[in-house]
């Protein structure tokens, strides 16, 4: 299974490589439906892809340099769908926000698989 593991992120790494990312919710700013969801971490997602909500694959930039270095795996029970929110240099601490911020209702639950 390491083999596999470890093309899964080189497949991850050539697809964030190849791939503008896209900030549209910096740091600070509230969420465009939610104004009381303040982005902790960067957020935005890979231009030219595609994800099961139809839009670009989601992606969190941390503050610690350009490597993907997780994903979290998110079930939302609103809108009744999966997608994968690719990690991309995030410290530990950034890591710790993400995770809580897709745990922390009842409708939304994820997993964080580090690299």
């Amino acid at each position: 299974m390491n083999r596999f593991d470890h093309d899964f992120w080189n497949a991850l790494d050539t697809l964030v490589a190849g791939s503008e990312i896209v900030i549209d919710r910096p740091k600070g700013t509230a969420h465009p439906k939610y104004s009381d969801f303040i982005y902790k971490v960067n957020y935005g997602y890979l231009k030219d892809t595609a994800s099961m909500d139809g839009a670009g694959i989601d992606v969190w930039v941390g503050t610690n340099g350009t490597k993907t270095d997780a994903v979290m795996c998110i079930v939302d029970l609103m809108k009744r769908d999966s997608e994968i929110k690719i990690l991309i240099g995030c410290t530990e601490e950034e890591k710790k926000i993400i995770y809580e911020t897709h745990n922390e209702t009842q409708y939304m639950k994820g997993i964080l698989i580090r690299r």
